[in-house]
């Protein structure tokens, strides 16, 4: 799958640019107040001292990596804060084609096009594994896709754009067969807080020494521009992993980190809670507008996506530019994510107008 352009930016664009009124289903951008914290820690943050506005560590704030390695119940030095998550997934595919395996990476298929993107960038060779009809990993045919060759498989837990929740034992047949193959597993948690199922279990709870998790709070906070997120490496490649990061981005954002330290000590978990409330009720809102439609969809157990399929409006570019013009909805086309979908359109359900969308999406097809 080339993707040289991310479409992301194009579909926006083009909503942007649109006539009339477009509700933006495209993007990930949570649309509900960050933690109280995180605004006063930055005001706080503006009176330091000026040493304090200097370099901070180049793997991190020591009270921040050691905030986070107390919630992951990992050592603080296996722990490197990154420019949001989707550097962390860099450093561990970078890390992994590194090494002496092969330059094999295996991605689930509907699959997150940053993986693809970074995977191509790295000088990888891809391989999609179809995923389940409900988004789950297909464990068998996972294993079998992972040879000498590989040397990186990349899963997503909760799953944008499926929103699965991968079944922990699922995730460690990967991980086992990765190791007799002396491949890495990087394992993306980052809508770990975003779980209406009750399943989710962290892939840090195996135990195991080629696994890196990567997460991070710009999805949970609401602070996608803050760009904090986190590797979780194993010891024996943690040391390049640092170095990488060092020469890459030298270190990260010193007043979002300290914001972010202060978020996470001083926000209640109601504060999640109410996230997930809130989209629970976007979902019940979009999914019944779908069946009014007669579309086919996929009910999220995590993250804040819907895929949906309509007849005869298979879900290409034009089709979604369409849909943009006559309805003034915006989502993205599901090739963008893979062939697996690629006659389905994905919904992101961050945005208060979700109703006014659902009922859009009925009127334009239920006619």
């Amino acid at each position: 799958m080339d993707y040289q352009t991310p479409q992301f930016f194009h579909v926006m664009q083009y909503a942007d640019d649109a006539d009339g009124d477009i509700i933006d289903m495209v993007s990930g951008n949570p649309d509900w107040e960050p933690p109280a914290a995180i605004r006063e820690g930055l005001h706080e943050y503006a009176d330091s001292d000026a040493d304090e506005f200097q370099y901070p560590p180049s793997d991190g704030l020591q009270s921040l990596r050691e905030e986070i390695a107390a919630r992951r119940n990992v050592d603080p030095d296996r722990v490197i804060v990154t420019n949001g998550t989707s550097e962390a997934n860099y450093l561990g595919m970078a890390r992994a084609l590194d090494g002496d395996c092969g330059d094999g990476v295996v991605l689930i298929d509907p699959v997150y096009p940053y993986y693809t993107g970074k995977a191509s960038m790295l000088g990888g060779d891809t391989r999609l594994v179809e995923a389940n009809r409900d988004g789950g990993l297909d464990t068998e045919a996972t294993c079998e896709a992972i040879d000498d060759d590989t040397a990186v498989i990349v899963l997503n837990t909760p799953n944008n754009p499926t929103g699965a929740v991968y079944d922990l034992n699922a995730v460690e047949a990967v991980v086992e067969t990765a190791a007799d193959h002396n491949a890495i597993v990087v394992v993306d948690e980052v809508y770990d807080h975003f779980d209406f199922s009750g399943d989710f279990e962290s892939a840090l709870m195996l135990d195991a020494d080629n696994v890196i998790i990567t997460s991070g709070v710009s999805k949970s906070m609401a602070i996608t521009g803050f760009r904090i997120g986190y590797a979780v490496v194993p010891p024996a490649l943690v040391a390049a992993a640092k170095t990488r990061h060092m020469l890459v981005n030298v270190t990260t954002s010193r007043p979002a980190q300290q914001a972010v330290y202060e978020a996470y000590r001083e926000t209640d978990p109601d504060y999640y809670a109410d996230a997930r409330d809130r989209l629970e009720s976007r979902i019940e809102s979009v999914t019944a507008a779908l069946d009014a439609a007669g579309a086919d969809y996929t009910k999220p157990d995590g993250a804040f996506y819907v895929l949906a399929r309509f007849d005869d409006f298979p879900g290409t570019m034009a089709n979604v530019k369409t849909l943009i013009d006559e309805a003034g909805v915006a989502g993205m086309p599901g090739a963008t994510f893979g062939s697996a979908r690629e006659e389905w359109i994905r919904f992101a359900l961050v945005t208060p107008r979700v109703e006014a969308a659902a009922e859009r999406l009925i009127d334009y097809f239920a006619d």
